[in-house]
């Protein structure tokens, strides 16, 4: 998670968010999110002008807050990612933006916002905030580049009880597609899908654990009981700032996985609506940018900001581009209704050992 400098456990603390089953300030604005993000630098402005953060309610992948939102779940703001969006526009459970309310709009980067999947009958549905990768993270002590070199290290027998993945369907599947040649997966064949379902098959043999949270997945690399997993920019960028032997790659021969997610309207949503357009141009703001980036390693929607940060800078926290990580990267865009609900259902199995 972010970066305490101070003699608290950065993994302790994000443990403690995960745990919550609220944190009630402001309850005219509900943010139903994922662990961590009541983080209030994210959205200092809306606390400068309410005196207060908003109401947080947590999530554990964007499932369970799916079927929490169709069951009426009270939330008048969600933090899913891309891949989820349209399944969210066809059950109704987010309403459209008044996008002239939102300050830096024109600021977003246009590849996440006018993103087709995300607008409906000529309104936007979504607002891109964050984004990262998922990619190959080891322990640089116990692994060589050469071990690490290829995704299917993940299915090493050699890796038995040292592996961990994340108990997140779209990324496992990012990994699965990957590791069989497919880097879109909006355009993935029942054959294809197969064989990405054989893959993580394999690597489940060598699975510890599957983690939720990049918090817990810390806890089980500094402890050495995981050398290898499919990780956020969050794990390399909070344990390489605390010191320990981590990397991560993204030019593996098969390439890395790349997200964005953002914030949506709740369509039952109860609250102050202006509060809800008060937190996300809190979100847009250049300072908001400048602190996910330097302090969880995670990239900003908006590209103004962006612009501004130098290339060393990113590259420290693994968020460098260039063509040949571009051309070796899966984009978790949104896929098909059907294969979504297919990845869901086999990912269960998976876990579970059939």
């Amino acid at each position: 998670m972010f970066k305490i400098k101070t003699g608290a456990s950065v993994a302790a603390i994000a443990l403690m968010a995960s745990l919550w089953p609220a944190h009630a300030e402001d309850p005219n604005l509900i943010v139903l999110d994922w662990a961590g993000y009541e983080d209030p630098n994210f959205f200092a402005a809306y606390i400068e002008e309410h005196g207060d953060s908003p109401t947080f309610t947590y999530f554990g992948d964007e499932e369970e807050a799916f079927q929490k939102l169709r069951t009426g779940f009270a939330a008048d703001a969600v933090h899913p990612c891309s891949q989820s969006v349209p399944k969210w526009i066809e059950a109704g459970l987010i309403a459209p933006l008044d996008t002239s309310r939102i300050t830096r709009w024109d600021e977003i980067e246009t590849s996440f916002r006018d993103i087709p999947a995300f607008i409906h009958e000529g309104q936007y549905y979504f607002v891109p905030m964050d984004w990262g990768n998922t990619a190959l993270t080891y322990n640089t002590e116990l692994l060589s580049e050469e071990d690490v070199a290829s995704l299917q290290a993940f299915a090493d027998p050699a890796h038995a009880g040292r592996v961990s993945l994340p108990d997140n369907v779209d990324d496992a599947y990012a990994l699965g597609f990957l590791a069989v040649g497919v880097r879109d997966w909006a355009s993935a064949t029942d054959e294809e899908f197969e064989a990405a379902s054989a893959f993580l098959r394999q690597v489940h043999q060598n699975v510890r654990s599957y983690w939720s949270d990049g918090a817990s997945l810390a806890q089980l690399m500094q402890s050495g009981e995981v050398y290898l997993a499919w990780a956020w920019n969050e794990t390399f960028s909070t344990m390489s700032y605390e010191g320990y032997p981590i990397a991560m790659r993204r030019d593996t021969v098969e390439g890395a996985s790349s997200w964005v997610c953002g914030y949506a309207r709740v369509a039952h949503a109860t609250g102050d609506e202006d509060r809800f357009y008060d937190f996300i141009n809190a979100w847009l703001e250049p300072e908001t940018a400048e602190y996910i980036v330097n302090n969880w390693g995670y990239g900003h929607s908006n590209a103004v900001a962006m612009a501004e940060m130098s290339e060393e800078d990113l590259a420290a926290v693994g968020l460098e581009t260039s063509e040949n990580l571009r051309a070796g990267t899966l984009w978790q865009g949104p896929v098909p209704a059907e294969l979504r609900e297919r990845m869901i259902a086999e990912f269960e199995l998976i876990k579970a050992g059939f």
